[in-house]
């Protein structure tokens, strides 16, 4: 095949635009670094919330029907890992940019909403506490834990189009940067729910 200097400027050409474009698709500097801070301070968050509380504390609960501060973080560990299998599920598909306009919610708009503890959602069944794979507090912080630090890991470094592998989840459409803020602000929500527990007048002293 003759290689003339035409087609060899128009690949050239190409190969720039095409450059030029995957750099455009990348998460900015910013938006990367808000999504790790926000991981990172809801990690803390969990622990912090738990920290140095006796086995009454830990397993008290307001009412019946209430969740006690061991059930909330046995919630958030499986979330973790289940909401994650949305998002890869996700990106293990083409992107689909032709998508984002059903996207109804800006970044700041839905982080607010999933925290906002005004409005009460019943959470899916094996996200249940009384469902958890994890059988103790402790088994529950270790799993959450190393899944967080691996999403810290993944947001840190990830050269994917995350806001254009957009999900259409019955709880709304977003893209995929999107839903792995709504996993960080979903642990603030039951860290919240924690501290409710914590502030209850019948929580146990010690």
């Amino acid at each position: 095949m003759k290689i003339t200097k035409k087609w060899l400027l128009l690949s050239v050409f190409a190969f720039i635009a095409y450059q030029g474009n995957a750099q455009q698709n990348q998460l900015t500097q910013q938006e990367r670094d808000y999504a790790v801070k926000f991981l990172k301070e809801t990690e803390s968050g969990v622990f912090d919330a738990v920290k140095n509380l006796s086995e009454a504390q830990l397993t008290y609960k307001p009412a019946a029907d209430k969740w006690s501060v061991e059930d909330c973080v046995k919630h958030i560990a499986a979330s973790e890992t289940e909401l994650w299998k949305f998002a890869e599920t996700s990106l293990k598909q083409a992107p689909n940019p032709e998508k984002r306009a059903a996207i109804k919610v800006t970044d700041a708009v839905l982080v607010s909403a999933v925290e906002d503890r005004s409005q009460r959602r019943k959470t899916f069944a094996a996200l249940e506490p009384a469902n958890s794979p994890y059988k103790t507090l402790a088994e529950a912080l270790q799993a959450f834990k190393e899944n967080r630090e691996k999403l810290i890991a993944f947001v840190g470094s990830t050269q994917t189009d995350l806001r254009n592998h957009v999900m259409e989840l019955p709880m709304g459409t977003f893209d995929t940067y999107q839903f792995i803020l709504l996993i960080s602000a979903h642990t603030n929500r039951h860290t919240q729910q924690i501290d409710e527990v914590k502030a209850d007048p019948g929580f146990p002293k010690n």
